[in-house]
């Protein structure tokens, strides 16, 4: 059975598997799905957003069981059910109306997934090692979402995209594998009521943490939803062609840099103060979003840098916001409390892609600069919220 660093391996390497059909929407969507379907910017972002939306009405319920019952189980059945419903989109998915509930669908089995994979490591560590394990797991994020990227550009751009969703729906086999290596584990919490989540809502300190935690997802799946979208204008509108400066490669690069970046920034709060650290890196991505999105029709030499210094920004915060979550959570009800963080942070990520590309309609479209301005100022707002949550949380009320 599965121990110490030897379950910790596993289980980010479980999640890479469960994370390749992640943004296999996000990631082709540009180049052969609006294009195939006729879609507007605002219909993209709504078909993107609606995994989000189906793990933000699936998690509280499939979290808080985690309390109960060992959450094992649910990622076993989670990642199942992901690669089913991946394998589905490939087959049937034949424009907006078909599209968006087989994505739905595959959303919620990710909620039996994602979170209740973090509870199943935390629940069998102990409580010394479950910060670094925490920064290891939701840092592999990075890593996976980055290997959807690869993955399905590279793999429908020379065999179409369908065959780009199977080759993806193979991936969440290895967390299947993971799970069934593991030890059983009875939770503490079994004679708790599974679904009261009002001890999530009255602990302050923690929901501050939740509260950040939605504003993060909000500027996140934003930029990731719209990142190949992005890259295709700014090579597009200055007639670049280059395989290092693709939108595959700068999507990857893009994804990769948030994997140290997830390290460093939970690092970076346990040595001057997660409050403190969390401020200074949300302020800042809000910043950022708003240069690029000023200099949107810079040439790409420009433009690249500013994009790697918010991929960095954009995800510093992600460890230590669920870390510190973590360690606020009222014994007994750790569960509860991940739920209505996933929840919270999942359901303003399906605003951020759907909102972000609202913004790129209103404001003239993905080939327009001001359009693209509009977009990242719309980041840039999700990001700002983040800081205030933080700060309302450490007032007592």
């Amino acid at each position: 059975m599965l121990t110490g660093r030897l379950l910790i391996a596993a289980m980010c390497i479980g999640q890479l598997g469960n994370l390749l059909p992640h943004m296999a929407v996000p990631a082709i969507m540009a180049q052969h799905l609006i294009p195939a379907w006729h879609l507007t910017s605002a219909e993209a972002g709504l078909m993107a957003g609606s995994f989000a939306l189906g793990y933000t009405l699936a998690v509280p319920i499939l979290t808080a069981l985690t309390d109960r019952y060992d959450a094992r189980l649910i990622v076993l059945g989670g990642s199942a059910l992901t690669t089913l419903g991946t394998l589905t989109f490939g087959v049937f998915a034949n424009g907006l109306v078909s599209a968006c509930p087989i994505w739905f669908f595959t959303g919620i089995a990710f909620a039996g997934s994602y979170m209740p994979g973090l509870k199943s490591l935390t629940d069998r560590l102990p409580p010394g090692e479950n910060s670094r394990a925490i920064t290891c797991y939701t840092s592999s994020f990075s890593l996976g979402v980055g290997l959807s990227f690869l993955v399905m550009q590279v793999v429908a751009d020379r065999f179409g995209w369908r065959t780009a969703f199977f080759v993806v729906a193979l991936g969440p086999l290895l967390m299947v594998t993971a799970c069934l290596a593991m030890a059983p584990h009875r939770p503490a919490g079994r004679d708790t009521h599974v679904f009261d989540f009002r001890p999530a809502i009255r602990n302050r300190e923690a929901f501050g943490y939740i509260l950040g935690y939605g504003a993060h997802g909000f500027e996140l799946y934003g930029i990731r939803t719209w990142i190949v979208g992005f890259w295709a204008f700014v090579m597009g509108h200055h007639a670049v062609h280059s395989a290092w400066l693709s939108p595959v490669a700068v999507s990857v690069m893009f994804t990769l840099a948030a994997m140290p970046a997830s390290i460093i920034g939970n690092e970076a709060a346990l040595r001057f103060g997660r409050h403190r650290a969390l401020t200074v890196v949300m302020l800042s991505s809000a910043a950022i979003a708003v240069l690029i999105g000023v200099t949107a029709a810079s040439p790409p030499w420009l433009l690249l840098p500013l994009v790697l210094i918010y991929a960095t920004t954009v995800t510093a915060d992600s460890g230590a916001l669920t870390a510190g979550m973590l360690s606020a959570a009222t014994p007994g009800f750790r569960g509860v409390t991940m739920a209505m963080h996933s929840t919270i942070g999942f359901g303003l990520a399906g605003a951020g892609s759907w909102g972000t590309g609202i913004a790129l309609d209103a404001a003239g479209g993905a080939d327009s600069p001001t359009g693209w301005l509009a977009a990242f100022c719309v980041l840039a707002v999700g990001a700002a919220f983040g800081p205030l949550a933080l700060a309302w949380s450490r007032h007592k009320s």
